[in-house]
């Protein structure tokens, strides 16, 4: 594999594929980097199983699917389906894509900028930042837990083992009746745990109400509430292991006693919630503008958005932003000002945004050649 590109793609969901399509019918090699087993994996992680994908667009925006290829069909279509089809469109058009790559930092070269990931340094003329706005919360605990698992992609894995779920929404709860699914059609009666550090979960009607199901058709589940994840260790065999204690007291004398379990951590998910962008925007030097009162009509006051031009370009020279890593709002500069743009969390406005990058940074490159 080469390790210069004209364009390089961090994130591999609907921005960053149409980036890459568009990529490869300009001329332009392209590569993406993504983080999970595949493209598409941050819809994966966060749709439940199961739930319709729908061609959703503004009412006020006048624009049409600019990437019709990777439009979701007017009819509905299970987001699995979905899934299918855009990884069988990536192989049948050979966009390149590496999987399981960790984004780290963006260093300015001469020519290129070069960009570390955990599988090496790569030289880009231009990077695009197209990772969405739901990225996992790291688990944070005395010791090593960069093994625990942050979704689920394949629950099969969890079958005939005792599995942690550790978070106490609907996001673990979806992941809880996947696995307990898989569990009941292999027969496979372990445990899944789920530990929440409140006393109390909570989720959705709906959700609550199929994963009762799956208790009544037998699924086997042990409720650990205000249980809290302690530390990462090896154990005597060499096992990276997760401790969470389950409960504790507290006797004379300044003495704790307390229960604690440990689990591999390659059979623990942290379902802990997501965090946005922003702390990656901050490691790389890309500047955002906290918004006040007054001016902010979409975000929060105190909220920080990225400052993007018109084009879609960061105040880091040849770094730009698409997507869910920029909704539902940023700031753009236009003809000497700065005001607030509305930017809608879609698929649409993500697919939108990769056309109209992918455009001027085609132009720009192509001037710079003559």
């Amino acid at each position: 594999m080469h390790n210069s590109y004209d364009v390089l793609i961090v994130g591999g969901g609907p921005g960053g594929v149409a980036a890459a399509y568009l990529c490869h019918k300009r001329g332009l090699s392209h590569l993406i980097i993504e983080s999970g087993k595949g493209v598409f994996q941050g819809i994966a992680n966060t749709y439940p199983e199961g739930k319709n994908v729908y061609p959703s667009k503004p009412k006020e925006n006048p624009e049409p699917f600019l990437v019709e290829e990777l439009r979701p069909p007017d009819k509905p279509v299970t987001v699995e389906k979905y899934i299918q089809y855009v990884q069988h469109f990536v192989q049948h058009e050979g966009l390149n894509v590496m999987t399981e790559t960790e984004f780290e930092d963006i260093e300015t070269g001469r020519e290129f900028l070069k960009v570390h990931t955990s599988r090496g340094t790569f030289k880009a003329r231009r990077v695009l930042l197209a990772f969405g706005s739901s990225i996992p919360k790291e688990l944070t605990v005395y010791g090593d837990a960069k093994m625990v698992a942050k979704g689920l992609d394949d629950p099969k894995k969890f079958v005939g083992v005792r599995t942690l779920v550790i978070g106490g929404g609907n996001s673990a709860a979806d992941v809880i009746i996947s696995i307990l699914k898989e569990k009941r059609n292999a027969s496979d009666k372990e445990p899944v745990y789920w530990a929440h550090v409140a006393e109390t979960f909570d989720v959705n009607k709906e959700t609550a109400q199929r994963l009762g199901e799956e208790i009544l058709l037998g699924g086997n589940i042990r409720l650990l509430p205000g249980a809290t994840p302690r530390i990462g260790e090896v154990d005597d065999e060499g096992v990276d292991r997760l401790v969470i204690r389950v409960s504790e007291e507290k006797i004379e004398g300044g003495i704790e006693r307390y229960h604690a379990m440990s689990f591999p951590m390659k059979n623990v998910i942290a379902c802990i919630g997501s965090q946005g962008p922003t702390s990656i925007f901050d490691r790389i030097g890309v500047q955002t503008i906290a918004c006040t009162e007054g001016i902010c009509q979409v975000a929060k006051e105190g909220d920080r958005l990225l400052l993007l031009t018109a084009e879609y370009e960061t105040t880091r020279k040849g770094v730009y932003a698409i997507g869910g890593a920029i909704s539902p709002s940023y700031m753009r500069i236009s003809k000497g000002a700065i005001v607030e743009e509305k930017h809608p969390n879609l698929i649409y406005t993500a697919l939108n945004d990769a056309h109209h990058v992918v455009n001027a940074i085609a132009e720009k490159l192509q001037k710079k050649e003559k």
